[in-house]
C-alpha cells in the first residue's frame, strides 16, 4: 500500500512491510555481511515487518525505535536509533557486535562525483528534496569486517510513493547498492 501523505521523514511511526518485488536483490549484502545461507534462506522466505516509532526525547533529541516482526511473529532485529550523529555500541543475533550512528544529512550535502553519496541522494519525492535532507545511517561491524550506510526517504516506485531506503555495504574491495523498499501496512498496534 502506498504511503499516506501523513508519512515523512519526521513521521515515520507506523508498520512498514517490505516489498521483495520491488525490493533490489538484498542476498548479495547479508551474504557480504557474513549472515550464513541458512539465516539468509530463512529470511528471504519470511515476510518483513518494521514497527516504527518515531519520537522526541526529553531531551529534544529525535529517536526511530525499529522492531522487525517476520512472519508467524519471528523476532527480528530491533534498531534504537538515535538521531544526533553519535556512536553507539550494539549486539544482535543476526549482525553480531556493531557501532552505529544515525544523523539527519543534507542532500546538498552529498556529492555528485562519489558513487556511493549519489546512490544516496537520488531518486526521492519531491518532499524529500524540498527538505533537501534524508535519514542517514553508518554501521561498522566489529566482528565481520564490513560497514554500511543508508538514507532513507519517500520514492514514487511502481507509480505510488513508498518508503525506500538507499543500502551501501563495503567489506574490502566489495560493494554492494540495494534500494530497499516499504509498503505502509497501518499503524502501530496499541
Amino acid at each position: 500500500m502506498a504511503a499516506p501523505e501523513s508519512a515523512n521523514l519526521k513521521n515515520l511511526s507506523g508498520q512498514w512491510v517490505m516489498n521483495k518485488k520491488l525490493s533490489g536483490e538484498f542476498d548479495s549484502i547479508l551474504a557480504l555481511q557474513g549472515i550464513g545461507w541458512l539465516t539468509r534462506s530463512a529470511i528471504s522466505l519470511a515476510t518483513i515487518t518494521l514497527h516504527l516509532k518515531q519520537y522526541n526525547a526529553e531531551d529534544g533529541v529525535e529517536h526511530v525505535d525499529i522492531d522487525q516482526v517476520l512472519t508467524g511473529g519471528i523476532k527480528g532485529t530491533a534498531e534504537h536509533r538515535v538521531l544526533n550523529d553519535e556512536w553507539r555500541d550494539h549486539t544482535d543475533h543476526i549482525f553480531g557486535h556493531v557501532r552505529a550512528r544515525s544523523r539527519r544529512t543534507k542532500l546538498s550535502s552529498l556529492k555528485d562525483d562519489d558513487e556511493d553519496e549519489k546512490f544516496l541522494k537520488t531518486d526521492w519525492t519531491q518532499d524529500v528534496i524540498d527538505g533537501d535532507e534524508v535519514i542517514d545511517g553508518q554501521v561498522e561491524s566489529q566482528d565481520n569486517g564490513w560497514t554500511a550506510r543508508q538514507s532513507w526517504g519517500f520514492e514514487v516506485i511502481d507509480g505510488e510513493r513508498r518508503h525506500c531506503r538507499h543500502a551501501i555495504v563495503h567489506k574490502g574491495d566489495e560493494v554492494k547498492r540495494v534500494k530497499l523498499v516499504y509498503d505502509y501496512k497501518g499503524p502501530l498496534d496499541g
